[in-house]
């Protein structure tokens, strides 16, 4: 598979097309549009339209090539339980925003397969976004864009193609590779709920041979990868720099918040120990860039009367977190990645996330879900101007403290149902 160039004909056309008005201009599109989707390589075209394939398919049409689909987990509804704080369901947020599904979803929501699809002739390609985030796509025969939820072929990766071949790039070039890389692979919380499970479950079937990780591994990362029990040293890297061409590419296609694949990781890393001790931890987020909660101070006497220890996880080393995790009954914060740590505590803990309805981020409820454990959410008031996702947040004392009566009120039962 190797990169065609685009001739000076194509590069007159492209030039043509810029100095067409809107009008001319839609049109020209729509007709590259439909040449791409009758089989002209997009390249022709720099890349400006990519038919989008699921990739289960493009294996399934390709299966005389060698493609091929092993279904681990079939598509699934839950069933879990609406947060301790909440009587119903209708009282949930609907807004579904960028995740696909909403709060009142996660009650009921269905959880995609899992699938471990063999994929011939294909090319990768990566890039940054100016905030320094991953972004990877993977390209089929004849160029179609292999699609799933957190793998898709965006702008970003066209100007990366039509880079390449202007510089005359030739991509890297595989035999074999497994590739379990998403957007925003090095984000805390994506890493831990959607990388680390495909890991584990390579790991329980001796699959690793030949996992591209990412060229850098964070700190958190490297620990954590080594906590299941895996070597990251001998495994190759990815080079987002050069467009990567693999005959032969396994992928695995998973649902973050199944508890099929979240649980594995924490038997793997933090299996369950009574012994333990029983700690209620309130994760601040005073040194954050944003959604810090602005009247921490004021509910710091409210915290210390319920025995919560105040901990910033940014002091602390990747492994001394899943320690800290293991050993807490109770934890509290405001809503932000450090709230993925939960998935390391013993089933049963209690969760309570303060979070603003003007963001209704409905994650950490699914993740606290599948983990077994019993959620809380805790309203919040937004504060600031910006984005809603990057404005801080201020929590009533007196909702705060109702919450916590709750939450030692639930403890005083399960003490007492335990014996």
């Amino acid at each position: 598979m190797m990169f065609r160039a685009i001739g000076t004909p194509t590069e007159r056309g492209r030039a043509a097309v810029r100095g067409l008005d809107l009008a001319a201009r839609k049109a020209a599109r729509r007709a590259i549009g439909t040449a791409v989707d009758i089989g002209a390589p997009p390249g022709w075209f720099g890349y400006r339209h990519v038919v989008a394939e699921d990739p289960a398919a493009y294996a399934r049409r390709r299966q005389a090539a060698g493609g091929a689909v092993e279904t681990i987990h079939d598509t699934a509804r839950a069933s879990n339980p609406l947060p301790v704080t909440v009587a119903e369901r209708n009282r949930l947020p609907d807004t579904r925003h960028w995740w696909g599904y909403s709060m009142r979803d996660v009650p009921s929501r269905t959880s995609g397969p899992t699938l471990i699809v063999t994929l011939p002739d294909a090319r990768i390609v990566s890039y940054r976004n100016p905030r320094g985030e991953f972004y990877p796509a993977i390209l089929g025969a004849g160029r179609r864009a292999l699609d799933t939820r957190e793998v898709k072929f965006r702008n970003g990766h066209a100007e990366v193609l039509r880079q390449a071949i202007a510089d005359r790039t030739e991509p890297v070039r595989l035999r074999r590779a497994t590739w379990i890389l998403e957007r925003v692979c090095d984000n805390h919380s994506h890493w831990l709920t959607a990388h680390l499970p495909k890991l584990q479950l390579l790991r329980e079937t001796g699959r690793l041979e030949g996992v591209l990780l990412p060229q850098d591994l964070t700190p958190a990362q490297d620990a954590s990868i080594r906590l299941l029990g895996i070597d990251p040293d001998p495994l190759p890297r990815h080079d987002p720099s050069r467009p990567l061409d693999v005959d032969e590419l396994t992928l695995l296609v998973t649902d973050r918040f199944r508890p099929e694949l979240l649980r594995p990781v924490r038997d793997a890393i933090a299996p369950a120990d009574a012994s333990q001790p029983f700690r209620r931890i309130f994760i601040t987020r005073a040194r954050a860039r944003f959604r810090r909660l602005r009247n921490e101070a004021e509910i710091g006497e409210l915290l210390d009367r319920y025995g919560f220890e105040t901990v910033a996880l940014e002091d602390l080393g990747f492994r001394d977190q899943v320690a800290l995790m293991r050993q807490a009954r109770v934890v509290l914060a405001p809503h932000g990645a450090g709230l993925t740590n939960v998935m390391f505590c013993r089933e049963g803990t209690h969760v309570a996330e303060i979070a603003s309805p003007d963001f209704p981020n409905p994650n950490f409820y699914a993740l606290s879900a599948a983990m077994g454990h019993r959620y809380h959410l805790v309203p919040a008031r937004s504060r600031g101007s910006g984005p809603p996702l990057e404005r801080d947040l201020h929590v009533d004392p007196a909702t705060l403290k109702d919450t916590l009566e709750g939450i030692e009120a639930a403890l005083a039962r399960e003490a007492r149902a335990e014996g």
